[in-house]
């Protein structure tokens, strides 16, 4: 199974993550499988735009839990793991073609992570986004310790990493996290109807733009993907950490 498909219709990239039964987390075959895909709509020259969404009943879950243990396992294979997280957002932020992200359902850690990594976001009424992060002793990563504060000053920054308390679509709209809130049906019908109104515009502008955007954040930027890879890592291999997420994952569901 691929678990990101690409697919252009007409001068529109699409990127979907595909691995709906786990509600599309984050594994190492999902890593591997969203580079390939945004490695070949990036190099499409026939293509003047990317979104990016997911299938199924959520955007991104975050990371999969259940190979915690074998990325955990030794400092190379933790830092295997975190250099293709950090990749997916160098592939995102570091290209000349527009990202749009439609996210519904869950954006959790790593998956909200890209939705800050996107440049223009649609989110659909039911998103519900957060950093489980601090809660199992874990650091985040996609460059969100550069963009966020960037995005939503200081305060509110500390406020999302470090309470991890859940955000809705409107909450994140208020933000300035993302652009647009709309039905369920009509998110993609919505980030179709901007993509193709960027694919109207000049391919060579829009490039140079967001190209010289992003070098302004470039020398910020890639030092965080730096030392968050370095924070992360690190998190990866303490026995607190290990411990937090063994008790979250062997959590029992409250009785009714």
């Amino acid at each position: 199974m691929t678990f990101a498909l690409y697919e252009r219709v007409d001068n529109v990239g699409i990127i979907t993550l595909n691995r709906p039964d786990r509600l599309n987390a984050i594994s190492g075959a999902v890593l591997a499988d969203f580079e390939t895909a945004l490695s070949e709509g990036l190099g499409d020259s026939l293509t003047s735009v990317l979104i990016v969404t997911g299938a199924g009943r959520a955007f991104c879950s975050g990371d999969d839990l259940q190979e915690y243990e074998a990325q955990a396992e030794s400092e190379a294979a933790a830092k295997r793991h975190i250099q293709a997280i950090q990749q997916i957002t160098r592939l995102l932020l570091g290209s000349e073609k527009p990202v749009i992200g439609a996210v519904h359902g869950y954006a959790v850690g790593g998956g909200f992570e890209w939705v800050l990594n996107c440049d223009i976001v649609v989110a659909s009424e039911d998103l519900v986004a957060f950093f489980p992060e601090m809660d199992w002793g874990n650091f985040v990563t996609g460059g969100v310790t550069h963009l966020l504060p960037m995005t939503i000053g200081y305060q509110r920054t500390m406020e999302l990493l470090i309470l991890g308390e859940k955000q809705s679509a409107h909450r994140l709209n208020d933000l300035g996290i993302v652009n647009f809130v709309v039905p369920r049906d009509q998110m993609m019908q919505k980030a179709m109807e901007i993509a193709r109104r960027i694919g109207e515009k000049s391919r060579t502008s829009i490039g140079r733009l967001k190209s010289m955007i992003n070098q302004d954040l470039g020398i910020g930027l890639w030092r965080a993907l730096d030392l968050e890879e370095a924070a992360t890592v690190h998190a990866f291999l303490q026995p607190e950490s290990a411990d937090r997420v063994k008790r979250f994952t062997n959590r029992k569901s409250p009785k009714k």
